[in-house]
């Protein structure tokens, strides 16, 4: 046992940095077929008629098992002698940051997947940066250059385009016009407002906080937050299948996998590799998505998402050309680190 650990941590090391980032980018892109795909697997196998693998069940056990395999990695960081150096508005921020990206935003996510195709909420789900890059100009005064406007002015059209061509093209012949925007689509865009919102805060007051001990507290106080948010709204009965072997079996995969060792890997990765990877890496998870979804789920995108799509990938990568070139007056490697974590959108918790 001890010989297979030492050659895998030896494999480890000689793998470049990059490589262990676009490891992260698979792996993230493939969250939401996969988080769909868990709750299909929950309604084939039924417990006296309830899913067990529920959308709810899927984001609590989840955010455990996350939450064990982060503190395997990242536990020495909540010795006391730590974050006694935290200031009050330190803890504020992280507080609010938490709730915002860590319970809010994947609940919404969440339900979203479970009302609409996993290739309308990556897509959609692409609101964020535009909206940051606005909240960023507007409330922090960070400089914005051209084409970082452009990039996300044309995903922005990207994302209203795949809005009104879809209500357009299912209900043409009906009377219910633009009031059929689907429900899913609207819970995807007030969760990207909410992650986007986190980001900012982040932005602004988290410098002092390691991205190790932000990921772990975000994870715990968001599985918290939302826990006791679920029992308010649907009581206790809605987590009477919290227990069974179905789902812990798959969240354990789940939440170690998809949320523990996709965000190492990310951190790995982001620690070593330069501005300009980092930018084209993160570029690629919304394509990573919707392969996913395809190889996963068997969804064939329609034609406003291949026309919506293709409008916001060409904002993405003119986004990230103007990325680039922001990034390397960014000294802070944390700062950098944090604020393309939240950026990159949805990555499973």
């Amino acid at each position: 046992m001890a010989k297979i650990s030492y050659k895998t941590t030896n494999l480890f090391q000689r793998l470049p940095a990059s490589a262990f980032l676009w490891i992260a980018v698979m792996i993230f892109g493939a969250a939401n077929a996969i988080t769909k795909r868990l709750t299909e697997i929950g309604a084939e196998n039924l417990i006296d008629g309830r899913n067990p693998i529920s959308s709810c069940n899927v984001l609590f056990v989840g955010n455990v098992c996350a939450a064990l395999g982060l503190f395997l990695i990242y536990g020495r960081q909540l010795h006391p002698r730590y974050w006694r150096r935290f200031t009050r508005k330190d803890w504020l921020s992280l507080i609010g940051v938490s709730i915002l990206s860590g319970a809010v935003a994947p609940a919404l996510i969440f339900e979203a997947l479970a009302r609409t195709q996993v290739t309308n909420v990556v897509l959609i789900s692409r609101l964020e940066p535009p909206l940051v890059l606005a909240l960023s100009f507007l409330f922090l005064g960070e400089r914005v250059n051209l084409l970082q406007i452009i990039g996300a002015a044309t995903s922005f059209a990207g994302i209203v385009t795949i809005i009104i061509l879809q209500t357009l093209l299912e209900n043409m012949m009906t009377a219910e016009g633009f009031s059929a925007i689907g429900f899913g689509e609207i819970l995807t865009a007030v969760g990207a407002v909410s992650s986007a919102i986190a980001t900012i805060l982040s932005k602004k007051s988290l410098d002092n906080i390691s991205p190790g001990f932000y990921s772990l507290f975000r994870t715990i106080l968001g599985g918290i937050i939302f826990f006791f948010l679920a029992l308010y709204l649907y009581g206790i009965n809605h987590f009477m299948d919290v227990s069974s072997p179905l789902l812990w079996q798959w969240m354990l995969i789940y939440g170690g996998v998809i949320v523990a060792l996709g965000q190492t890997f990310w951190f790995i990765g982001l620690e070593g590799s330069p501005s300009s990877k980092i930018s084209l890496a993160s570029s690629f998870i919304p394509i990573a998505g919707i392969v996913a979804a395809f190889f996963i789920l068997g969804e064939v995108p329609t034609l406003s998402q291949y026309v919506g799509g293709g409008i916001v990938i060409i904002g993405i990568f003119i986004s990230q050309i103007g990325i680039r070139k922001e990034n390397k007056r960014l000294a802070n490697r944390d700062k950098l680190i944090k604020q393309t974590d939240t950026e990159v959108s949805f990555k499973g918790i």
